[in-house]
């Protein structure tokens, strides 16, 4: 990831929050209780809402849950989605074999229940984001390189196992299994699913291409990575890392110029555009502004229009976590993840009318989108991205609001937002509306600031948001870090966690997280020293701070999308990138989880987790 500087942190007022006294007091604390084997639980007595046996740190081949549990394989890249859906064939991979299976690096999962069957079974829809192809992971090697031909169905391969799978699910004795046969099964994909542009910039002229002269439709989606349900039970898939689709470049002095440096197009891992225009920038300037976008699916109906809401903003979307304010307003929280990047939500203008599905379905498209400015004092205020604000004029080369929201992160930094540790997930916990947001790391970052308060922070931390009396569509709020992530019993490392955190329990990197209906935090890690996994993690009372291990991804694989059921007898978990280090590939893996079959690769997966003998997840 390129380095990145920002003047507008504030640095020097870091000492005034978070003292390198505090920092080394809390490091001597938690090295003083020291025990083999990890921290003594006996340091400070506290219980854990989170009863679970923890897993071990660890790396191997596979993957670990809580003794009493069992993590099941839900679903595998490749895996028919449709009743006429063809084998899984690695060696033999078509895009229209891959549009009708189950896509690849599964990242967000939601689930919408449906009415159970008369055998008692328990149903539901899986929604599921697929964010990004590895090539040498996906295909063997000398596959696609002997005819230019061959290189275009790569690619259409790659593009058509991104977007997202709407599938059911049923529970029947105990385990889940798809319903191929479903008619809500449905799969999006970059190039064959249409999507309508809707909010302030659709039909915008820096929206108009050749394929869309109109500026209100796109092809489809990709680099969807997390995401949110809504109260109205539609889902918010997040655009995150667009920018990788595209090659090529524009002239310094083409209009587009700098809106492509500032969100760096043309990155061109893939070459994509070699093949397929609209991912040529020097054929298409204006094709990148098609992405980046908060897309809005109905699950319910598979021949429904996605939408993506221009009026959230357009940045690398991490999260969508869409709740109903106490006026009534719908407010979306958002993280644009990247070093150095900001941390949004938008409010609607009118409330949520639950009768009136006319108007509930355009609420996202009016309102205001806000971000943040992190104070020292431990006060956050919410900036409106609105033009004609501040320096948001045409001297700064916005001329209404639709250039505010193609251009978010300008007008972000010009407003004075904080620049962050790259946000990622972002939820609000149901019982007490705290909003918790993952900070996963910044290698990059050389001073410290209030909200930010390590540098370098190679293991991200945990901020919280409490808002004001104005509720989740005021403009005020306080803020607070619940843990600074790493390994405490490094001093350097100036970790923070409760000192009953045993040594499984402490982590890096947090990315994914979620609430139980409890309201207890369960947060994922992407970048963790040792394997990735999710754990368990107190937000409240004595034992604020305390993490517990309870599973363990294969090496190599990420964690990713953690979603319950509502009575929480389920947890549904993506594994994300199983094998993906530098010393394997589809050939030669490190680990051929799940399968461990000589003849497959490494698969994306998720995991279905329930408890031996039935019963609520961690009680």
């Amino acid at each position: 990831m390129a380095r990145e500087k920002d003047a507008s942190t504030f640095a020097r007022l870091v000492r005034q929050r978070y003292s390198r006294r505090r920092f080394v007091q809390a490091s001597v604390v938690l090295g003083s209780v020291v025990v083999t084997g990890g921290i003594s639980a006996r340091a400070v007595p506290a219980l854990s809402r989170h009863v679970f046996e923890e897993v071990p740190r660890g790396v191997d081949e596979t993957h670990h849950v809580s003794p009493g549990y069992l993590a099941d394989v839900l679903i595998r890249w490749g895996d028919p989605m449709f009743a006429d859906s063809p084998q899984f064939s690695p060696r033999h991979q078509t895009e229209a074999a891959q549009l009708r299976q189950f896509g690849y690096n599964n990242d967000f999962i939601g689930f919408l229940p449906l009415a159970g069957l008369p055998d008692g079974t328990t149903r539901g829809l899986l929604c599921v984001n697929h964010e990004y192809p590895s090539s040498r992971h996906m295909f063997p090697r000398g596959l696609f390189d002997r005819l230019s031909q061959d290189r275009r169905e790569q690619s259409a391969v790659e593009l058509a196992a991104q977007g997202g799978s709407v599938f059911e699910v049923q529970r029947r004795n105990g385990r889940w299994r798809v319903h191929a046969s479903s008619p809500f099964n449905r799969r999006l994909s970059a190039l064959h699913s249409p999507m309508r542009l809707s909010g302030p910039a659709a039909g915008h002229e820096r929206l108009r291409t050749s394929a869309d002269p109109t500026g209100q439709r796109a092809s489809g989606t990709f680099a969807n990575c997390a995401g949110g349900m809504t109260p109205w039970g539609t889902w918010l898939s997040s655009e995150e890392n667009f920018q990788d689709g595209f090659i090529g470049a524009v002239p310094d002095d083409h209009p587009e110029a700098r809106n492509h440096a500032m969100y760096r197009i043309g990155a061109d891992p893939y070459s994509w555009g070699t093949h397929f225009a609209q991912f040529n920038v020097a054929l298409e300037p204006r094709a990148p502004n098609h992405f980046g976008w908060v897309v809005e699916i109905d699950p319910m109906d598979p021949a429904s229009v996605p939408v993506k809401r221009t009026a959230l903003g357009r940045f690398a979307h991490e999260g969508a976590e869409a709740v109903v304010a106490r006026d009534g307003r719908v407010v979306v929280y958002m993280g644009d993840d990247l070093i150095f990047q900001y941390v949004y939500k938008f409010v609607s203008r009118e409330r949520l009318n639950a009768g009136n599905a006319a108007a509930r379905g355009n609420i996202l498209d009016t309102g205001t989108l806000y971000v943040a400015r992190f104070d020292v004092s431990g006060v956050v205020d919410w900036l409106p991205l609105e033009y004609g604000t501040g320096p948001l004029t045409p001297a700064n080369a916005f001329h209404d609001q639709a250039d505010v929201l193609l251009e978010t992160r300008r007008a972000a930094k010009l407003m004075g937002a904080t620049p962050m540790d790259r946000p990622e997930g972002i939820r609000v916990c149901p019982d007490t509306g705290v909003v918790y947001l993952m900070l996963t790391n910044n290698a990059w970052r050389e001073v410290a600031d209030a909200a930010n308060p390590r540098a370098p922070n190679p293991s991200g931390h945990i901020l919280t948001i409490t808002e004001d009396r104005g509720g989740h569509s005021g403009l005020r709020g306080q803020w607070d870090v619940l843990v600074r992530c790493g390994d405490p019993m490094d001093v350097a490392a100036q970790a923070h966690w409760h000192p009953a955190t045993a040594t499984s329990g402490w982590f890096g990197c947090p990315d994914n997280c979620v609430f139980d209906s409890a309201g207890r935090l369960w947060v994922a890690s992407d970048g963790n020293t040792g394997a990735d996994g999710l754990w368990g993690v107190e937000t409240r009372g004595d034992a604020k701070g305390l993490a517990k291990a309870f599973f363990r991804a294969p090496v190599g694989a990420e964690v990713t999308g953690p979603c319950f059921t509502p009575d929480d007898e389920t947890l549904f978990l993506s594994v994300q990138h199983p094998g993906a280090l530098p010393d394997g590939d589809f050939d030669t893996p490190v680990t051929r989880w799940p399968d461990f079959d000589a003849a497959l690769p490494p698969r994306p997966s998720v995991l279905a987790i329930t408890r031996r003998g039935g019963g609520r997840i961690g009680t």
